[in-house]
């Protein structure tokens, strides 16, 4: 993995970010994140002005890694590099912006699901990709039957991962680390819990380090 991956995995969590309001809210986001020892962030252009929300967290906490995800098209990578975004995450397997991506030298994690993206993953080389939707998808037994013919990639999870399965993921050895919303839900941007969303993320990273902790 290169230094990007690396780093996503020893934090362990993404949380999966649609902010509607970036000047308002991702500065404070961004802080309280960190504070919960989760300084990463997958900020979904499924809501406009994700670019900006990206530029400003990056403002308000330089070492904290920031990407865009629900990338689409290649003007979305284009925008998420002018805003500082440290990796690409799309929600299917789309080889034009694999290689629109490389040709950048910026990571791209494409949702992945079947043999067939997988073996389209390899072909580009990539070693680390999304499961998306995780659960709607088949979940941990389907990552595991995957990781059979395909043991040279590690998986990022995300759709339906929660507190009360996110040590049952994490334990296998396939995954690099887990994306999720359910600890900056769009209740706690917009009434401004950053407190709980800083619990939330250090109650994750509990979970993280515990369950890698029993399997050394």
């Amino acid at each position: 993995m290169n230094k990007i991956e690396e780093a996503i995995a020893r934090v362990g969590i993404v949380p999966v970010i649609k902010l509607t309001h970036p000047e308002r809210d991702a500065a404070p986001l961004a802080r309280a994140l960190c504070a919960g020892g989760v300084p990463v962030a997958e900020v979904t252009f499924r809501a406009a002005g994700a670019d900006t929300a990206m530029r400003l967290m990056k403002e308000a906490c330089p070492d904290m890694l920031v990407g865009a995800g629900t990338v689409t098209t290649t003007g979305h990578i284009d925008l998420a590099l002018a805003a500082g975004g440290e990796f690409i995450v799309t929600p299917g397997f789309d080889g034009e912006l694999v290689a629109y991506a490389q040709q950048k030298g910026v990571p791209i994690f494409p949702g992945c699901t079947t043999p067939t993206d997988y073996h389209a993953a390899l072909k580009f080389g990539l070693e680390v990709v999304k499961f998306f939707p995780a659960e709607q998808s088949g979940g941990l037994a389907k990552i595991k039957a995957m990781s059979a013919p395909f043991p040279q990639f590690k998986v990022m999870p995300t759709g339906g991962v929660s507190l009360q399965n996110l040590a049952e993921y994490c334990a296998c050895p396939c995954i690099c680390a887990c994306g999720g919303s359910y600890m900056v839900t769009a209740d706690l941007i917009e009434n401004g819990r950053w407190d709980e969303i800083t619990r939330l993320c250090e109650e994750s990273r509990g979970i993280v380090e515990n369950t890698r902790a029993k399997a050394r």
